[in-house]
């Protein structure tokens, strides 16, 4: 039987994250996706000029790791920022029109989206103190905080844009974990905010906003065709099993039945496919997996010629609150956010729809989807005519939904996982749905695989002297994931 170090089931950008920092350290690493290509939800598609993204649009940085793997992926040359015309400006539909959302306080207060009573009630919020249940919803969270009115009208439409869940159900520490760190260590999510932006400029920390030249699968692509990371495309595992030093695993592949021991396994698909694989060796943690529910969610991409719209897009789009839209959460103004997504004269626009707030919007047709966008978008943007190109990308498994006791169920599995020794998951139900998120986790479960590794003097290593990795790796510098 063959051996590797360390396998990976599932090629999408958290599994491909983990092998690249794997491979870092010399040690043996292979990636077994059961399709065809690599990326998973990650794939960018040129069509008529235009550059669209299935899932991820951008990513938005402030993790020193994540600047790190960019920049020794080679991958720096390759980045495009966010262009200055969508750095400052967002948009809040309210009252069927589009009002520029306010990103700091004191223009919050002054704000004309906010009622007398709901800036008085924000202005509050540093004499507020009580401290929730350690497993309260998104709405108990920002009410406590912030006032009903800050959740209906900025916090909701964010987690129903970003996250497609329902905030009523969401899990604040799950969706909200730096605001909950604030009111934990400041009592109050304003003076953590100042506090916080002191530090920034102290330690010259900065957010980086990026994307790349031809699209997000730049990325996912990059990672793939790494040194040391072994990717096996149509290979589709269908037993995971405890070994005597390690793990056995077995997959159908175009070239038949093929079987692998690994020392360490990473699961890293979603988790209804994950309480499959590891049934067989842990019946109560594939119950805690089970138990995740996605959201499904379709893209609706607009191409038009910019003299069809009378709006400046000067921004990087809008969120929709469920008061003001049944369906659609928000719509991304990808042309202004980034050059070369459209031809020149022309805007590029991503609308998102379905999610938890509209589950039906996974059973329509394609024409449904495009009558049902543009007649949201027409009266928004003053559009004219008929779009110049459609494209419609659907998941029905688009996001986890960090519903009810969230927190939990992560402790659970977690303590699950500490009886298997040698077997880890991560996917986007644990520490978070974006494209820094999961290139973190990636790190953080290649530096808690090294540690182990260092641990045992009998094996022989190949970790390469002076990696980046393996200097992380040290017992001393393993933190948990945030």
């Amino acid at each position: 039987m063959e051996t590797t170090d360390v396998l990976i089931i599932g090629g999408g950008v958290t599994g491909l994250a983990s092998a690249w920092w794997l491979a870092q350290s010399g040690l043996s690493v292979e990636v077994w996706e059961a399709g065809e290509r690599a990326g998973g939800k990650i794939m960018s598609t040129r069509q008529d000029g235009y550059l669209t993204e299935r899932a991820a649009s951008m990513v938005l940085n402030f993790r020193p790791e994540v600047a790190e793997l960019v920049r020794e992926a080679g991958l720096e040359s390759a980045k495009t920022s966010r262009q200055a015309a969508a750095e400052t400006r967002r948009y809040l539909l309210h009252k069927n029109s589009l009002k520029a959302l306010p990103m700091r306080m004191g223009a919050m207060v002054a704000s004309p989206l906010w009622s007398m009573r709901g800036k008085l009630r924000m202005l509050a919020e540093p004499f507020i103190f009580s401290r929730g249940r350690p497993d309260e919803s998104v709405s108990e969270f920002i009410t406590r905080r912030l006032g009903r009115e800050v959740l209906e009208k900025a916090i909701e439409p964010f987690i129903a844009g970003t996250l497609a869940g329902d905030p009523d159900k969401t899990s604040a520490a799950a969706a909200l974990p730096r605001l909950k760190a604030l009111e934990q260590r400041y009592r109050s999510l304003a003076v953590g905010v100042v506090v916080n932006r002191m530090a920034r400029r102290r330690t010259a920390c900065t957010t980086d906003t990026f994307s790349f030249r031809n699209g997000m699968g730049t990325l996912t692509d990059a990672l793939a065709k790494a040194h040391g990371v072994a990717l096996r495309t149509g290979h589709a595992v269908d037993e995971l099993v405890r070994g005597k030093e390690g793990w056995q695993i077995s997959a159908m592949t175009p070239q038949g039945r093929k079987q692998i021991s690994a020392r360490h396994v990473i699961v890293a698909t979603p988790a209804p496919a994950a309480a499959t694989l590891v049934a067989q060796a842990d019946s109560e943690l594939a119950d805690l997996l089970r138990g995740i529910n996605y959201a499904a969610v379709a893209v609706v991409h607009t191409g038009f010629s910019c003299s069809a719209i009378n709006h400046p897009l000067d921004g990087t789009g809008f969120l929709a609150p469920r008061g003001e839209s049944a369906i659609l959460t928000g719509n991304l103004w990808m042309s202004t956010l980034f050059p070369d997504r459209a031809p020149p004269g022309k805007a590029l626009l991503s609308s998102y729809l379905g999610g938890a707030r509209a589950p039906q919007v996974a059973d329509w047709s394609n024409e449904h989807l495009a009558d049902e966008t543009l007649s949201a978008l027409r009266p928004l943007l003053d559009l004219k005519g008929e779009p110049e190109m459609v494209r419609i990308d659907r998941h029905q498994e688009a996001l986890p939904m960090y519903h009810g006791a969230y927190q939990a169920r992560m402790q659970g599995i977690a303590s699950r996982l500490k009886e298997n020794p040698g077997l880890h998951l991560e996917a986007n139900y644990r520490g978070g749905v974006s494209v820094r998120d999961r290139l973190a986790r990636g790190h953080a479960v290649a530096k808690q695989i090294l540690a182990v590794e260092q641990q045992a003097p009998q094996r022989k290593h190949h970790a390469v002297t002076g990696s980046p990795v393996e200097a992380a790796a040290q017992p001393d510098a393993i933190q948990p994931a945030q």
